[in-house]
């Protein structure tokens, strides 16, 4: 039993830097969504209820489609496999599909099913009523036929397969089972997220993904401690052949158990105002993880803060990239100081997200070639003026060329470590080019600060932070400190000068 650690900066970047190159398949019950917000004003007249005065209505993908949704917005590949009645939700479903850019191929629409769908009212972000429309119903042979079909077509161009189970008929009499069959001989992992308590319909998935109450309702008793989930999810992995499973517990985080280990993940304190879809944005950023080359554990930490952010949202929910690398970023508190070395791309993914949560981002650069009282001063002075601070440090290549033979002193990897490590500094972005502008202009950071050595006019990069109504500031430097003056009195002998 362990407490989890939460990735590393530079195994998060590796991880959604790699979500646009992931496809999923997402097979399960697509439900169309509708929201219609208003405000009540009166009990009607005819019986003691309230009457709500519609204000606006907006409609989204649920169930699976919720899922298809998130994978989406992380940046990466879906492809929906479902079906769906010729009714005008189904319609919409099929439209909402393709304005997210994911195909309606692997879609069955016969004109003998009902489209599932969720009405939603609201009054002042208070839900007061939800009305279903909806009629459970297994595949016939024709439908259950030609969604396998659908289904193998797509499983060659996808990475990982999700089984989003609604329990509104898709995936009924057996057919979650002859999809997990496929995915096994094809060699693709397939994750669960079940309904019901007899997960032996799922047997032989790579995971399941269940709640605490979910998890509790599959053994037939109350779990709740970490111990208890390790051992709800054993006996699922000895009944079902699961390689592990993945247990989300509100306000307890996440857990992620196999045969021989359980770790837990603690969740991140968060105001909650909706959890519709939580589920949803856990399996798919969980995926998304698995699918990047990101171990389980690590792709469990990914999804435990994805949650963090969509419960924090109205309606169904669904996360950018940038919301995620945020949320995780905020997860590793100290530690990201010791790991925030990035590349360009890195960066611009760091930086987008800190300015989607109202941050204020500020730049520098430099060769910090030996680091000494002047820097350190420079660098809390820059940290002063912003929320954030990114600085850009010249390559070994490029100090060569503006400092000349024998430098740098330090190469760039202990340079860049050394400056991770200060309070002061939030990312390290190594460069190549012998100015800064080409990063300056990829971040577009709010403020851009040099010493006080120079003038606006002489900083690289001003012209163009001004243009889009950033700020330039300079600030004072410590006298008499400098690198070059450093390698000068070692060279000489002076040390003690």
């Amino acid at each position: 039993m362990s407490q989890a650690h939460p990735p590393s900066p530079q195994s998060l970047h590796r991880a959604v830097a790699a979500f646009p190159g992931v496809t999923v398949l997402v097979c399960g019950d697509l439900i169309l969504d509708r929201f219609v917000n208003g405000v009540i004003e009166r009990i009607s007249p005819e019986a003691p209820i309230p009457v709500l005065h519609g204000r606006g209505e907006t409609v989204a993908l649920g169930g699976a489609g919720n899922v298809v949704a998130n994978i989406v917005s992380l940046g990466a590949a879906a492809i929906p496999v479902s079906a769906v009645g010729e009714d005008a939700a189904g319609r919409t479903v099929a439209r909402l599909v393709a304005e997210l850019g994911a195909g309606g191929e692997g879609i069955v629409a016969t004109p003998g099913r009902m489209t599932s769908s969720k009405s939603r009212f609201s009054a002042l972000n208070q839900q007061v009523l939800r009305f279903d429309e909806e009629e459970v119903r297994a595949l016939d042979a024709a439908e259950r036929a030609e969604l396998i079909g659908r289904f193998r077509a797509a499983l060659e161009r996808s990475d990982i397969v999700i089984l989003s189970d609604y329990g509104k008929g898709v995936l009924l009499d057996g057919v979650a089972g002859e999809l997990i069959s496929i995915c096994r001989a094809f060699g693709k992992p397939v994750l669960v997220d079940p309904k019901g308590r007899d997960y032996r319909r799922y047997k032989g998935a790579t995971a399941v993904t269940p709640n605490r109450k979910e998890l509790g309702e599959a053994v037939g008793r109350t779990v709740f401690t970490g111990d208890e989930v390790a051992a709800a999810g054993r006996e699922l992995i000895d009944a079902c052949g699961f390689d592990f499973v993945v247990a989300t517990r509100s306000e307890k985080g996440m857990s992620v158990v196999d045969a021989a280990q359980a770790h837990h993940i603690a969740t991140q304190a968060r105001e909650v105002f909706d959890v519709s879809g939580a589920g949803d944005t856990v399996i798919a950023s969980f995926a998304l993880a698995l699918a990047a080359g990101t171990d389980r554990v690590d792709a469990a930490a990914i999804a435990n803060a994805a949650a963090g952010v969509v419960v924090g949202k109205r309606g169904t929910a669904r996360l950018t990239a940038e919301e995620l690398t945020g949320a995780l970023l905020r997860s590793q508190g100290a530690s990201a100081h010791r790991d925030a070395i990035l590349d360009r791309a890195g960066a611009e993914r760091l930086v987008a997200g800190w300015k989607r949560e109202g941050l204020a981002v500020g730049f520098t650069n430099g060769c910090f070639d030996i680091l000494h009282a002047g820097h350190v001063s420079l660098l809390h002075a820059a940290r002063a003026q912003c929320d954030r601070l990114v600085l850009g440090l010249n390559s070994d290549a490029s100090v060569r060329r503006l400092k000349g033979r024998g430098r740098p002193v330090n190469d760039q990897h202990d340079r860049a470590c050394v400056l991770a490590a200060l309070a002061s500094v939030d990312a390290v972005v190594v460069f190549e080019e012998d100015t800064p502008l080409a990063l300056i202009e990829a971040l577009k950071p709010d403020i851009l600060v040099k010493g006080a050595d120079y003038t606006i006019e002489q900083v690289v990069g001003a012209v163009e932070v001004q243009a889009y109504g950033g700020r330039v500031v300079l600030v004072d430097l410590v006298a008499g400190k400098s690198t070059t003056g450093t390698i000068g009195r070692l060279r000489a002998g002076d040390e003690g000068k």
